[in-house]
């Protein structure tokens, strides 16, 4: 069966037919040609499918398309500015090497800036338990935890650890699907 879903992808409104079985991480990288949100693993383990729906980090390989509809999806490619300038947490993921061969990272920074919504400041090992459920077999995530450290002072510098509160209380209603 097939339906047609509506949803706002990084700012902008798309309608379009899709299975109702279509999977959220299917319709964003095929549909909408978004490939920066990756599919490692299908099951829900790896964390390198996630995005913001609402503001709330989540695996979109455990999510129906018809079930973002009418609610607003961020990728990593809808954190940048429209300048082109990166959003701190991917800035500073460059700035300390938080990557290797990159294949995680989308989904590392995705559920990093989730990380400004928790109050006070978080230690190493807060951040190492916070990313949990997001797999690097590349590298022994020093790096990682590190740009996550330095992104979540450049959000906090900048006022975007209190925009991410607000944005998650905005989300708190349930949506309709």
């Amino acid at each position: 069966m097939t339906v047609s879903v509506t949803l706002t992808v990084n700012g902008q409104s798309h309608t379009v037919d899709v299975p109702a079985e279509t999977l959220l991480v299917e319709f964003l990288r095929t549909r909408l040609e978004l490939t920066g949100t990756h599919v490692g693993c299908d099951t829900s383990q790896c964390g390198a499918c996630t995005v913001h729906v609402d503001g709330q980090a989540v695996k979109s390989c455990a999510m129906l398309a018809v079930q973002a509809a009418g609610r607003s999806v961020t990728t990593i490619e809808g954190l940048a500015a429209p300048d082109g300038t990166l959003h701190p947490m991917q800035a500073a993921f460059r700035e300390k090497h938080g990557l290797q061969c990159g294949f995680c990272t989308p989904g590392m920074v995705m559920s990093a800036c989730e990380l400004a919504k928790r109050p006070g400041p978080l230690s190493d090992e807060d951040i190492r338990h916070a990313l949990d459920g997001n797999l690097c077999r590349c590298t022994g995530y020093h790096n990682i935890v590190a740009a996550v450290r330095t992104g979540l002072a450049a959000m906090h510098d900048s006022g975007q650890t209190q925009a991410a509160r607000s944005s998650d209380a905005s989300a708190a209603a349930p949506a309709t699907v």
